[in-house]
């Protein structure tokens, strides 16, 4: 039997872009969507948030001296592009699909309203929430932890294309790196783990929302964090 019943998938742009670092990778995008399919038919209440560092990032684009606001609007422009290839690959699994945005644009989405996303979610369509919280200065990790927030889901199942959990230092650069199997968001926090911002981490922790830091890369994990198998890591609000 599934542990959660509404989950809120926090997927990174770079999780979309797959091996080739830019864009979206096709192949990834369907083991996505038909990982996400999979806990539809469990029942289970799905609603996505997306990123889009493969297509722009808002501070890199402020680093090199644009405007920071104009920077993060086009990032959440970004977050769109990919909401909507994930939604087509969705309904080709013949999953039924919205996309919600922050920022309104009529024509290929719907605007964010809680109430309504809910209502979706109750009808077992995925929702997509996309343009971050419409404000520049916040991550699509605060997006997650407020939209988790909104909905009352139980969990936030933050899905990883390079790491399959927490670590102590990079995994990639120190081999005697160490991965811990569950934190509080005070721990993430306190060390700069590093996991999310800490806007998002102080919102989790402030709804006691855990988290459940896992692999995208091997097929079923998605499924796997459902049902509250021991992958990843995970953070909760308090020991």
């Amino acid at each position: 039997m599934e542990k959660y019943k509404r989950v809120v998938l926090k997927l990174s742009g770079e999780a979309l872009a797959g091996g080739q670092g830019y864009g979206i990778d096709p192949d990834v995008i369907q083991s996505i969507a038909s990982q996400i399919k999979e806990i539809v038919s469990l029942d289970v209440e799905v609603a996505v948030v997306v990123g889009g560092g493969n297509i722009w990032r808002g501070m890199a684009g402020s680093a090199q001296g644009m405007d920071r606001a104009t920077a993060d609007y086009m990032g959440m422009l970004a977050t769109v592009m990919n909401a909507l290839a994930l939604q087509d690959s969705l309904e080709n699994n013949e999953v039924e699909t919205r996309v919600q945005t922050s920022i309104e644009m009529r024509q290929v989405a719907e605007p964010y309203i809680r109430r309504k996303a809910i209502r979706h979610l109750e009808k077992k369509r995925v929702v997509i929430f996309a343009a971050g919280t419409g404000n520049p200065y916040f991550s699509t990790d605060t997006t997650a932890a407020l939209r988790a927030a909104e909905i009352e889901a139980e969990v936030i199942l933050m899905a990883k294309n390079k790491v399959d959990g927490v670590y102590d230092a990079d995994p990639s650069v120190d081999t005697n790196a160490k991965k811990y199997r569950e934190l509080t968001y005070l721990d993430l926090l306190n060390d700069g783990l590093g996991v999310m911002d800490s806007t998002a981490s102080t919102l989790c922790m402030d709804n006691n929302i855990p988290l459940l830091v896992f692999s995208i890369i091997d097929e079923g994990n998605i499924k796997k964090a459902v049902l509250g198998e021991d992958i990843g890591t995970v953070v909760r609000g308090k020991n």
